[in-house]
């Protein structure tokens, strides 16, 4: 079939289980798509494996043992183990490992029957919001190859909008999903902090890290999301003692009546004029579903950025400290003793943007410098989260920017860090709440690229967002576009 590259995971999966096609024949089709890795968004790819993969579900499908999701590919996010692909991180310093185990995230969708296609590309540790931080290359955005596709989670989001597969998995620790799903015109959800196993991810902040699906549409990540959640106790201290759930079960639920909060602090002063535009226009299609809109505060917004940027660097410079040289990864070919391995070791294998949050880390942490910083900024983070709790008391969902504008030019904040730390501050909050949050496109900015509408939700409402996300996505078609240049 033609145009196997341009369905839906729920369409693959369908003709799948009708035996319209053969998982070996979907799997060859992205395979070669990604052959020639555009836009740089794969780091490993064997398809050897992928093909082994498809031939066993194609065993299965023929047993009628498949699971729900048999035969449809999916690839990972670099920070995620496998025992079938080197895992990177995006970094020098774990060039070529090769983990023991799969993430159970990994795990999980491989029990659904899904096959991996390999590893994407993304910014080191998944510190990064342009995908310009990979010790491999930049990803560049298939709607315009000169734009950034965002970060961390570029590659993935790059490989869904580029046809390359149906679907992939992101991180999100300060909004790694949203973001780069945003800038690339496709769907990403985070659920709630611990809904999805944190085993075998590579930590970054171990308070914020969060798996999440993306793919094209909100019913997309629905059953992929399905698939990824529920507890894992024996192996995560933060997972969850949830069941899992089916996501999809509702999202044909009609959102009359559904009150979404619009809070003022994401329409003020630095959000660009397209955007507004775009966002309008989005919430105006909600309107004509029945949705009440309803003005909301969320007053400490700005303060999410000096709080997620003293949390996330202090976290990341202990969960580093591992990456020393001894045991696996990077090592250096001269050094004196073992300190000056350490140093060696650390300084050759981790790139600038991953030390400076190290020594920011370290920093605010330290000695005198705690209380001050650190721990002020814990009692903020908790006021954040008291903040939405306060407007949910007024509405259900909570509608706004996932970022100040569409995609940046390639290297326009190559200079300067803290631009890019600034174009997080609307799904910053989201993070330090522990809430779910989620991108779907909304539309279309200046150059003709995507902009994206986030959704957040109240804990454990993933279900909710993604009624909510569904229903606009059946009024328009703003999911269904892509790149001019993607056949």
């Amino acid at each position: 079939m033609r145009d196997l590259h341009n369905l839906s995971v729920k369409a693959l999966a369908e003709l799948l289980k009708s035996k319209q096609v053969s998982a070996v024949e979907v799997a060859t089709r992205f395979l070669a798509r990604a052959g020639g890795n555009p836009h740089n968004a794969f780091l490993d790819i064997d398809s050897e494996v992928t093909l082994a993969q498809a031939r066993a579900s194609d065993a299965k499908l023929a047993t009628g043992t498949a699971g729900p999701l048999e035969g449809v590919p999916v690839a990972h996010k670099d920070v995620f183990v496998t025992r079938d692909f080197a895992t990177t991180a995006g970094s020098k310093i774990l060039s070529g490992y090769r983990s023991p185990f799969d993430a159970t995230v990994v795990q999980r969708l491989a029990q659904a029957g899904m096959a991996s296609l390999g590893k994407l590309n993304c910014d080191e540790f998944a510190m990064g919001s342009a995908n310009e931080n990979s010790a491999y290359g930049t990803v560049t955005n298939p709607w315009d190859t000169t734009r950034v596709p965002g970060g961390s989670s570029g590659g993935s989001a790059a490989a869904v909008a580029a046809r390359l597969t149906p679907a992939a998995t992101g991180t999100d620790t300060g909004g790694s999903i949203r973001q780069p799903a945003s800038f690339c015109g496709i769907t990403g959800i985070k659920p709630t902090y611990g809904r999805a196993s944190r085993y075998g991810m590579i930590a970054f902040a171990s308070s914020l890290d969060q798996a999440g699906p993306m793919a094209r549409s909100a019913e997309d990540c629905a059953l992929l999301l399905s698939a990824m959640c529920g507890p894992d106790l024996d192996r995560d201290s933060t997972s969850l003692d949830m069941p899992a759930e089916d996501f999809s079960a509702n999202l044909n639920h009609s959102i009359e009546g559904l009150r979404i909060g619009i809070p003022k602090e994401f329409f003020g002063e630095g959000l660009h004029p397209d955007v507004r535009a775009a966002l309008d226009g989005a919430l105006l299609e909600y309107e004509k579903l029945g949705v009440k809109l309803v003005p909301i505060s969320l007053p400490r917004t700005e303060l999410s950025i000096p709080v997620y940027y003293i949390i996330a660097p202090a976290e990341a410079s202990s969960n580093l400290s591992r990456f020393d040289g001894v045991k696996f990864g990077h090592r250096a070919k001269d050094y004196t003793d073992l300190v000056d391995m350490y140093k060696k070791t650390r300084s050759e294998g981790f790139g600038n943007e991953v030390k400076r949050r190290i020594m920011t880390g370290a920093y605010v942490l330290s000695h005198g410098y705690y209380d001050a910083y650190y721990l002020q900024a814990q009692k903020i983070r908790r006021m954040i989260a008291d903040d939405f709790q306060n407007a949910f008391k007024e509405c259900d969902v909570i509608a706004g920017p996932v970022a100040p504008s569409v995609a940046w030019k390639l290297g326009e904040n190559a200079n300067d860090p803290v631009a890019d730390y600034l174009a997080d501050i609307f799904t910053l909050p989201a993070s330090l709440a522990g809430l779910p949050g989620m991108s779907l496109p909304a539309g279309f900015g200046s150059g003709n690229m995507p902009v994206g509408m986030q959704l957040i939700g109240n804990y454990f409402k993933e279900a909710q967002l993604l009624n909510a996300a569904h229903r606009l996505q059946q009024a328009t078609d703003w999911h269904l576009q892509k790149p001019g240049n993607v056949a």
